[in-house]
């Protein structure tokens, strides 16, 4: 069963930020975010019981940017779809900073048991689906709503300008759509304000509440899909040697698949993941259909790994259909995520930050994550520092603790105010150098 064990006074936080380690005015700074932990939750929750899927997140939109307007910013809405960009202006001179939240939920049907769980369906790929925030971008949203209500109050100690940045579509646009970070570049989001550093922050269900996690350089993989058709001749199932049967290709395939990263790449030297998401054939059980569809995921860190990897597969796919009579094609999808690369002089000033929020002790270097994040093109552009924060409650083991996108993905609100402190102080301490 759910127990809320929310407080809002968390002992790390209150432990880390001890005066003789902040500056003086740290205790104003805590006390603003004191005040506006409830309304995080709250937030959180709303958001969490009305996902919105990638480039839908049309409700999500209007109720940041009357946030962001009600605190007296700057606020440009419609930017990739929905996005929304809030500017604060001090009024002194200084950096000019971004910090982003995404904005988009899964299509997951959500089993956690929580109260305010999510019943909302949609539509995605022609088929009806439940919608959930399986991988905490509800929270990444009240977060950031938080620390912009905390940095407009304090921006008369403040030097510079922050953006805000409310990313629609980091899950990836729905087919035949585009949409994301890309999308928000290239539509200008920095046209009128470009940051010289770049902020973000991620739930992370395999690490305990009171951890963060970092990598400097490399990060999260380089993301790409890809689809492949296997073409055989279609038969009555009855009489199967009368044609040539694409299933058969295509479980031969996805078999040897495997030896692509186990037996022709150096595991020793970076990581690969190279998966089948989607099998789609036949439409009756006594038919062997002329196609069979495959559809997945390649994960990479390096350009050179990746074009390894997408040579071995076409040939396997090519070879082993022709031994069957069959043909195949293998491609990579035109859109893909880049590796999220922290830039590491960004890195290592930020630490420090990090560490005054939870303890030396909690915050740990992660190691390359094969999931992928599309903050990765804002990284391209602008130096950048992203990390994760426990959110798998005390006590419970974090590597056994469901998943990112699973749909049991729970989230300990005890985290929020830590996300919350960790993203106001390396905002606070990048304007300050």
């Amino acid at each position: 069963m759910w127990k809320s064990t929310y407080t809002i006074s968390c002992g790390l936080t209150l432990i880390a930020l001890g005066a003789v380690l902040v500056p003086a005015s740290a205790a104003d700074v805590e006390s603003d975010n004191r005040a506006v932990d409830a309304r995080v939750v709250t937030w959180r929750r709303d958001f969490h019981q009305n996902p919105e899927l990638s480039n839908r997140e049309v409700r999500t939109a209007k109720i940041v940017a009357e946030h962001l307007r009600k605190l007296g910013l700057e606020v440009r809405t419609g930017i990739a779809k929905t996005g929304v960009l809030g500017v604060l202006k001090t009024g002194k001179p200084g950096p000019t900073i971004a910090l982003r939240a995404d904005m988009d939920a899964l299509p997951v049907t959500e089993r956690a048991d929580v109260p305010f769980r999510s019943v909302a369906k949609s539509n995605y790929r022609g088929e009806e689906v439940g919608v959930m925030h399986a991988c905490g971008h509800d929270s990444h949203i009240a977060v950031l709503m938080g620390v912009a209500e905390v940095l407009t109050r304090r921006k008369d100690e403040l030097r510079g300008t922050v953006l805000f940045v409310f990313q629609p579509a980091e899950e990836g646009a729905p087919p035949g759509e585009e949409g994301g970070a890309s999308v928000m570049l290239r539509e200008g989001v920095f046209r009128d304000y470009k940051p010289e550093a770049m902020f973000g922050w991620h739930a992370w269900s395999s690490q305990n509440t009171g951890q963060i996690g970092y990598r400097s350089g490399p990060f999260f993989a380089d993301s790409h899909a890809w689809r492949a058709t296997i073409t055989g001749r279609q038969a009555h199932g009855s009489a199967p040697w009368k044609g040539v049967d694409p299933i058969v290709v295509a479980a031969q395939i996805v078999n040897s698949m495997q030896t692509v990263v186990s037996r022709q790449i150096d595991p020793t030297e970076i990581p690969a993941v190279f998966s089948v998401g989607i099998i789609k054939g036949g439409v009756r059980n006594n038919i062997i259909p002329d196609t069979v569809e495959l559809i997945g995921t390649l994960r990479t860190f390096s350009p050179e790994q990746k074009a390894k990897i997408v040579a071995n597969a076409t040939r396997l796919f090519e070879k082993t259909a022709e031994a069957s009579g069959a043909t195949a094609t293998f491609e990579l999808d035109a859109y893909s995520n880049p590796v999220t690369v922290n830039d590491p002089a960004l890195t290592a000033a930020m630490l420090p930050t990090l560490k005054r929020v939870v303890g030396d002790a909690n915050v740990r270097e992660s190691p390359l994550v094969t999931g992928a994040e599309d903050f990765a093109y804002f990284a391209r552009e602008i130096p950048s520092f992203y990390f994760s924060v426990g959110v798998t409650p005390v006590g419970q083991d974090a590597v056994a603790a469901p998943v990112n996108h699973s749909p049991l993905f729970y989230l300990d609100e005890n985290a929020l105010p830590i996300a919350t402190r960790a993203m106001t102080a390396v905002a606070v301490d990048y304007l300050r150098q």
